[in-house]
């Protein structure tokens, strides 16, 4: 952080502390008009949480991840990594956040459609949507925007299988969102990995995601297989969507969450899954959801996901760029 050289522009430009201004993400330009996105990324929150089956407060978690994310604004030109030897984001990479879909309170319909119009707005302008949730349920209005744009393979890193068919007439709900993803005729398979212990899904839900095509992994499998063995057992030249519930990882690195469940990822189980996929596959966008700030009081889960978020863009633009 004491580098003044000029390559980091530190001696001509602002020092933006993190603390200091508002707190688009990653500090990045805001975009209110979304027929004029110009970029290679754009950040959309969902603050949706009127899916949730236990403990709501998700619709704070773009606010939360944003503010997080400011910690990480200080590379003016990119952020080097020692062990990589690479320096990730540099001024290539033109992110932008397009602030958020409108929610409508209790009508998930329009607040779904609303969501799918942003999704839509971003790969419209060929820009990596970057979607912050709200409950797991905007995954689905975010996989309806990828119709008629190709085949996609769903990679989910989660706590629940999340495929619940139907539970009192109740179909777009948080714990459905791969099953209405299975059905669609261009999501050709899914990855689903973290998945343990009592789950929110019934067995006829499993068998049924087996059916589908789901590859489902607990923790322990995916660390008998290792990160990269992990993304090997999808399909080769895939098309990867990635869902990514926070609660996937262990509450005891991420307690802000409405349904924790212990036994979860750790930071780099997951940051090297997701550098293994980017390495491998064309990575076409992420949503990462459930983040409900008010359940942990640090801060950190918050932190975590901002930091996952920056990490993951990183690896799929410096991938891009060596193919």
């Amino acid at each position: 952080m004491s580098d003044t050289s000029s390559s980091h522009g530190y001696e001509t430009g602002r020092l933006n502390l993190p603390f200091v201004g508002i707190s688009t993400f990653g500090k990045r330009p805001y975009v209110a008009d979304w027929s004029r996105i110009e970029a290679d990324v754009a950040v959309l929150g969902a603050p949706f949480d009127f899916g949730t089956q236990f403990r709501a407060g998700a619709r704070f978690g773009p606010r939360a991840v944003r503010e997080a994310s400011t910690l990480f604004s200080f590379g003016h030109a990119g952020a080097y990594d020692h062990e990589d030897d690479c320096t990730y984001l540099g001024g290539d990479v033109r992110i932008v956040d397009i602030g958020d879909a409108d929610i409508v309170h209790t009508d998930t319909a329009k607040s779904h459609a609303n969501i799918r119009a942003g999704v839509q707005a971003i790969l419209d302008a060929g820009a990596f949507p970057v979607v912050i949730g709200g409950d797991h349920s905007v995954n689905i209005p975010c996989i309806e925007a990828f119709e008629g744009r190709g085949d996609i393979h769903v990679l989910q890193i989660d706590a629940h299988l999340d495929f619940v068919d139907e539970r009192h007439g109740v179909r777009t709900g948080h714990g459905s969102p791969l099953r209405r993803a299975a059905e669609k005729p261009y999501v050709t398979g899914l990855t689903q990995v973290g998945i343990r212990n009592v789950s929110s899904t019934a067995k006829d839900g499993y068998d049924a995601a087996r059916a589908m095509g789901s590859d489902i992994l607990s923790v322990r499998q995916m660390r008998a297989l290792g990160p990269q063995g992990v993304i090997d057992r999808i399909p080769e030249g895939a098309r990867v969507y990635v869902t990514l519930d926070i609660d996937g990882f262990c509450p005891s690195i991420a307690p802000g969450t409405g349904t924790p469940s212990h036994g979860g990822f750790l930071y780099y189980e997951v940051l090297e899954m997701l550098q293994a996929l980017a390495r491998r596959h064309e990575v076409v966008g992420i949503d990462l959801v459930e983040v409900a700030p008010d359940y942990d009081q640090t801060g950190s889960t918050a932190i975590l996901a901002a930091q996952v978020l920056l990490n993951f863009l990183g690896f799929v633009f410096h991938a891009r760029g060596q193919k």
